[in-house]
């Protein structure tokens, strides 16, 4: 039977993941917590629309230390945790303590690099990389046929998901456009694939880019996409291990 095999979530956009149990999801939302913040560059075009290019920010794919990052929320006390292996723990609310942040990363950014400058939240959703608040989806199958063909071990985490699933045949998840899938008592309606980019060659516990992933793509399959992008469509709850159906 085909199950929901693990959850995660991104509090601050390209800076640290956590793992889930279980996760409530609302109708049109974002998964809670999930890239509630971002972290404005110095050379950054934002103005007072809210949601706003990934362009903007900084992200694992101009800066591969950032993809070694891993986070813990407190929701109840407003904290983030991030962890890197070359940095002292940070606890700090990302609402209020900006420099504390700014300080925290400055080291393990390049120099010829736009800085980090600010923290950005947006009321209502997350920073997500579409425009439209979404979740995303890998098929654990499909994370494997491509590890098998490159001849590597491609961690599910290099990808940056949401919600990773197994119990399909590999690259099943592109015929899913336009379908509804459910998962425990939520439902999401996935939209399109997910173009990728430099952050999956990064190797999530070193912060080394390693394995190439979109050569390993193109090579074999002749494109660039990973996973899917999904819209919540009916509220309800999903835990690890609940049955995943299609529609």
């Amino acid at each position: 039977m085909s199950r929901v095999r693990a959850l995660w979530r991104h509090p601050i956009k390209g800076h640290g993941r956590e793992t889930l149990d279980t996760v409530s999801l609302t109708e049109g939302q974002t998964m809670p917590w999930d890239r509630r913040w971002a972290v404005s560059h110095e050379a950054a075009r934002l103005d007072d629309c809210g949601w706003a290019p990934s362009v903007n920010f900084s992200r694992g794919s101009k800066v591969a230390s950032l993809m070694a990052i891993s986070a813990r929320s407190d929701e109840a006390g407003g904290t983030v945790t991030l962890r890197h292996p070359d940095l002292p723990d940070l606890t700090f609310d990302p609402d209020r303590d900006h420099r504390a942040f700014l300080e925290w990363v400055r080291p393990i950014m390049p120099s010829d690099r736009a800085q980090s400058f600010a923290i950005h939240r947006v009321e209502g959703r997350g920073m997500t990389d579409t425009d439209y608040p979404s979740v995303s989806l890998i098929n654990l199958a499909s994370n494997a046929d491509l590890s098998r063909r490159a001849k590597v071990e491609v961690s599910p985490v290099r990808w940056r998901c949401n919600i990773h699933v197994d119990g399909f045949a590999p690259w099943q998840e592109f015929e899913w456009i336009g379908r509804v899938l459910r998962l425990g008592t939520a439902e999401i309606t996935v939209r399109e694939p997910i173009l990728r980019c430099l952050a999956t060659t990064a190797n999530p516990e070193s912060g080394e880019r390693d394995v190439d992933t979109l050569k390993a793509l193109n090579t074999h399959f002749g494109h660039q996409d990973f996973g899917v992008y999904a819209e919540v469509t009916r509220s309800g709850r999903i835990a690890v291990g609940d049955p995943v159906e299609v529609h």
